[in-house]
């Protein structure tokens, strides 16, 4: 799995500090770039030695920063704040005082910028409870099913927009995976679907192809997807527009975007 795959099954913690301890597959991953640091393994980094976890920890802050800035930069897709919202959390995360941010934005006083920090304090309480919420109900999930195939599958953190389509159970994907793929996973579409769920996984199945931090000229991606569907440049647009691939505005370099 790559830090696409890890992020939603991160804790809070560990959302925070940017890496995931996978304790099954014996290492610590990246939730930004999927870069895996095996434990047990010390890691030279400049003239130090490290333990993986504070090797991964440093290529965290050093790779990508602040995981503040990297929520933030998600977007109101999954961050649901405006661009204005995002702009005073970030005045507010530098320690900016009420006065101080009234005279670098259109507020007209520091009771607005007082009410907007009781507003974000309300809606992390609302969070929390959410959180708990959707915790117990995993966890009831896990009790009372098996294979939970009505449970809903993650979305890919990339996705340029959220809505009903992306509403898909494990017991939807596998179906519509049999219908359009082999054993093997290569068997070739005859035609594609218009119907956005079945577009959405299929999608996702061929996105699987690309690997993290790794460029692609354009005639790797077409070689890619000419083993699944005829109509290449379709299949290129849609993975671009759904979020799965990033490109050059010219279109001759694409990536896994992440």
């Amino acid at each position: 799995m790559n830090g696409a795959d890890y992020f939603w099954k991160a804790s809070v913690p560990e959302l925070k500090q940017g890496y995931y301890d996978d304790a099954d597959g014996g290492q610590y991953t990246c939730l930004v770039c999927g870069k895996g640091f095996e434990k047990g393994v010390i890691y030279p980094l400049g003239e130090a030695l490290y333990s993986a976890e504070k090797a991964v920890a440093l290529h965290c802050r050093d790779a990508h920063g602040d995981m503040f800035d990297f929520f933030l930069a998600m977007g109101k897709v999954y961050t649901g704040l405006t661009a204005h919202q995002a702009s005073l959390l970030r005045m507010f995360y530098s320690g900016r005082t009420d006065k101080e941010i009234v005279s670098m934005t259109d507020a007209t006083s520091t009771s607005t910028i007082r009410n907007q920090r009781f507003a974000f304090n309300e809606k992390a309480k609302q969070a929390k409870i959410i959180v708990a919420l959707s915790e117990l109900l995993a966890e009831k999930s896990k009790r009372t099913t098996v294979n939970q195939p009505e449970g809903l599958i993650d979305i890919h953190r990339t996705a340029t927009m959220i809505d009903e389509r992306y509403a898909i159970t494990y017991a939807e994907k596998d179906k519509i995976l049999k219908q359009y793929f082999d054993a093997d996973g290569a068997l070739l579409i005859p035609r594609f679907p218009a119907k956005e769920k079945k577009k959405i996984i299929i999608l996702q199945h061929i996105a699987a192809n690309f690997e993290p931090n790794k460029l692609y000229a354009e005639p790797e991606v077409n070689t890619i997807i000419a083993n699944y569907y005829q109509d290449i440049p379709t299949i290129r647009r849609y993975l671009v527009q759904y979020g799965f691939l990033d490109r050059q505005s010219d279109g001759s370099t694409y990536w896994l975007k992440d």
